[in-house]
């Protein structure tokens, strides 16, 4: 929709079974005239204004990152409602509140729209049923969204404004990540107080835990993500750089890693005849083989060519080293001064560097 992929989470099939069983029940209640097979049908039509409206919430999001230059790869509707993925953060604090104000503003247009038709209609109608559906879902989402703690969009509403007074971003990250474990305590709180007075149902206990799993799982990694992001300046490759072990093509890797561990080195380089490197062996891959095994395998063995692994300039920021290394995953990258190799970039040690307290343990 509007160039906008949107896709079907097959999550979201559950979603509609059980809001077809739990509401088709009601609407018997409701308007017991209809008929049984009637009064599902319209909990099935239900289902479906309820997925256009999450759709709705969700390119909200999306025009409003179009009209701030954001990509957007594709919206998801699935089994909690939905989420709309972006190829990149908010430029600046403004795009950020706007982006994540425009979902929950949506939704709270359509409550509104609801609210109208809700007046609109005659009592014990299947028009005022629906109609009260469409208000209250939407209103509830708009409320709910707006609780200001990620990942929910209030999280973000939240971030945006940190962001605009202490003109740091990941601040704004950690802050909404916190609020957000404490709002997910309060859901929790709230929904054992139901089962304990007898207002809440199983069925309505079980739904809230996964909604607060959810939600302190994302705070969670808001407030690691938030961590993480601000140690990216600190990234000093030349401090993390390891140096290379260079061996001639056709080393036995027992020898090889031998070589490896006297001068210390982080890898191992196969060089040709004239001691060009030709390839790079993957150390994880290397350390694997059986101890008996390695004098009767060579470096190549377990090594790949070094065209095609990543490499990094000595001169890169954090910001440019991080950009790479999250664009190419990989567990080891070569560190080039122009055409000259200076070493290697393991891992695990700029995980180290970014997150110590994770870590240590």
């Amino acid at each position: 929709m509007f160039g906008v992929p949107v896709f079907l989470s097959a999550s979201w099939l559950l979603l509609a079974a059980l809001v077809v069983y739990a509401y088709g029940g009601i609407v018997s209640d409701h308007l017991p005239e209809l008929g049984t097979l009637a009064a599902y049908g319209i909990a099935l039509v239900f289902v479906f204004l309820l997925l256009l409206s999450v759709l709705l919430h969700e390119l909200g999001h999306a025009l409003v990152c179009r009209r701030f230059g954001i990509g957007v790869r594709g919206i998801t509707l699935e089994l909690l409602g939905g989420y709309t993925e972006m190829e990149s953060e908010a430029p600046s604090p403004k795009a950020e509140f706007l982006v994540a104000a425009a979902g929950p503003a949506i939704s709270a247009v359509l409550g509104g729209g609801g609210l109208v038709w809700l007046l609109s209609t005659d009592p014990n109608t299947v028009g005022r049923e629906l109609a009260f559906q469409v208000a209250v879902s939407n209103l509830l989402v708009a409320v709910f969204n707006m609780l200001p703690g990620l990942p929910l969009d209030g999280g973000r509403v939240l971030r945006a404004m940190v962001w605009g007074f202490s003109r740091d971003q990941h601040l704004g990250t950690i802050a909404a990540g916190w609020t957000g474990r404490v709002i997910a305590i309060a859901v929790a709180a709230v929904a054992a107080f139901g089962v304990a007075t007898g207002w809440l149902t199983l069925f309505g206990a079980l739904f809230t835990g996964f909604v607060v799993l959810v939600l302190w799982t994302g705070a969670s990694s808001s407030i690691r993500a938030g961590g993480v992001m601000r140690r990216v300046p600190a990234i000093d490759l030349r401090a993390l750089t390891r140096p290379l072990a260079a061996v001639p093509s056709g080393t036995p890797l027992s020898e090889a890693l031998r070589q490896a561990a006297a001068v210390q080195a982080g890898g191992i380089v196969i060089t040709d005849s004239s001691g060009t490197p030709i390839a790079l062996v993957r150390w994880p891959a290397a350390l694997a083989v059986p101890a008996e095994r390695r004098p009767w395998l060579t470096a190549e063995n377990v090594a790949r060519d070094i065209a095609g692994v990543q490499r990094l300039s000595i001169g890169m920021d954090g910001a440019a080293v991080a950009a790479v290394v999250r664009a190419n995953p990989a567990g080891e990258y070569l560190v080039t001064d122009g055409q000259d190799v200076m070493g290697v970039l393991r891992t695990e040690d700029l995980a180290a560097m970014l997150e110590p307290r994770r870590q240590r343990k």
